[in-house]
């Protein structure tokens, strides 16, 4: 039962004995993310509402239904990031990144995203991202490089269950043309056509196709592709990205339908989707934005990169059943009894920790038995009682726990017993 003192709907608490999953799981994206040639960006949680507004479309759903946006103490407008590329964007242009870093600029990101809606499986109103973002080529071997890093990160963490997903949705010469003829079709269902698909139909006719609506999505079947319309430029680039990707072993699955639900993409867009996450299968999705810069007044600049769900990647993993190693676990747990065990416990696990051993001891004052429970729960790999016989001998017995065997060590060797 909800209270004031409840989390919020749609948040999440990554408790300690899962966050080691998580940093399993995020270390690993790094690693692979870096042998890429991607570098780390940190950016602000909240931008101006214009640079999100703009960047990804104010015909969007995560624009005119999903941001959090309020006014601050001094009437500004600023919303929590629903995504990554806008804020990457205003970042390199800000920071004058594209007249003075080689090109292309990598960049990489691990955050948190915000986005106002319905909070499900896969679907939270807080959830974690990691993004790519590749600036200042339009070759098509971009695209397919950045595919092929999605797909590495994918195959190395362990899911299997995956297609990958691929579409060409033109670019300022050719989607004028696709435009109109998704009018004129559109135009035959206005009767039918969900309200904000209506207002769609003359700024933006494409973002119907990304209607939640079940009414409009069934339009949609029926609607003109956008490969039909594709510039000669679009489809070699397009063939060209097919080709790569064919010629490094990864399989696809072109589907016309997709659009992805952000209108800065242009040309290639992407999906991989598991087949065992349900309505929300898509963990990973990105492609090309050519034109993303010059939208926030700044020289033209072709960019090309993905989002990747750190929760649904989990929740993937745990349908596969692949488990990643948790958090870390004491190496030695200390057992102790009476005051001068004590003491010597604490002046010995503060000699382990100095020498970067993991150790424990007794801080609750718990009697000898619930002790070794204790260091049973938390997986300790060996525990040692110390007690006044102990610290008068200066040595113990240390035992592994996974065996039961045990052998007696001097206090000034316990370092190099564990290493």
């Amino acid at each position: 039962m909800a209270t004031k003192y409840s989390k919020p709907k749609g948040t999440q608490d990554i408790l300690p004995d899962e966050v080691g999953k998580w940093q399993y799981a995020e270390n690993l994206l790094k690693k692979t993310v870096e042998l890429y040639g991607y570098k780390e960006i940190r950016l602000p949680t909240f931008e101006h509402t214009e640079v999100f507004a703009r960047g990804v479309g104010d015909t969007t759903d995560v624009v005119s239904k999903e941001m959090y946006t309020f006014l601050d103490k001094g009437d500004r407008s600023v919303t929590l990031r629903p995504e990554g590329t806008s804020g990457v964007a205003r970042a390199v242009l800000e920071n004058g990144v594209l007249g003075s870093a080689a090109m292309p600029f990598k960049a990489f990101y691990l955050q948190s995203c915000f986005r106002y809606e319905k909070a499900q499986k896969g679907r939270l109103r807080e959830f974690h991202q990691l993004g790519i973002e590749c600036f200042g080529t339009h070759d098509p071997f971009a695209d397919a490089e950045v595919i092929a890093c999605a797909d590495q990160i994918l195959k190395d963490i362990g899911v299997k269950q995956v297609r990958l997903e691929i579409n060409a949705i033109g670019c300022k010469e050719c989607r004028p043309k696709y435009n109109a003829a998704l009018k004129e079709y559109f135009a035959g269902y206005k009767d039918q056509l969900c309200e904000t698909c209506l207002a769609r139909l003359d700024r933006n006719p494409m973002r119907i196709l990304d209607c939640k609506s079940e009414i409009c999505q069934n339009i949609g079947k029926g609607a003109p592709l956008m490969l039909d319309y594709l510039c000669d430029d679009c489809k070699q680039h397009f063939d060209q990205v097919k080709q790569t990707l064919y010629a490094q072993g990864i399989a696809y699955t072109v589907n016309p339908t997709i659009v992805r639900g952000l209108d800065y993409y242009s040309n290639t867009v992407f999906e991989f989707i598991h087949t065992g996450v349900g309505t929300q299968g898509t963990i990973c999705g990105g492609g090309r934005y050519d034109g993303l810069i010059t939208d926030f007044d700044g020289p033209a600049t072709p960019g090309v990169g993905f989002g990747m769900g750190i929760e649904r990647l989990l929740l993937a993993l745990e349908d596969e059943g692949v488990a990643l190693p948790g958090g870390n676990t004491p190496r030695l747990y200390i057992a102790n009894i009476g005051d001068a065990g004590r003491a010597k416990a604490a002046a010995l696990t503060a000699k382990l920790r100095k020498n970067g051993i993991y150790a424990e001891f007794d801080i609750v004052g718990r009697g000898l038995k619930p002790q070794m429970k204790y260091a049973n729960k938390i997986g300790a790999v060996y525990t040692m009682v110390v007690g006044d016989d102990e610290v008068a001998a200066g040595q113990a017995r240390l035992k592994e726990m996974a065996t039961g065997e045990e052998k007696t060590v001097c206090f000034d060797e316990l370092v190099n017993a564990l290493i």
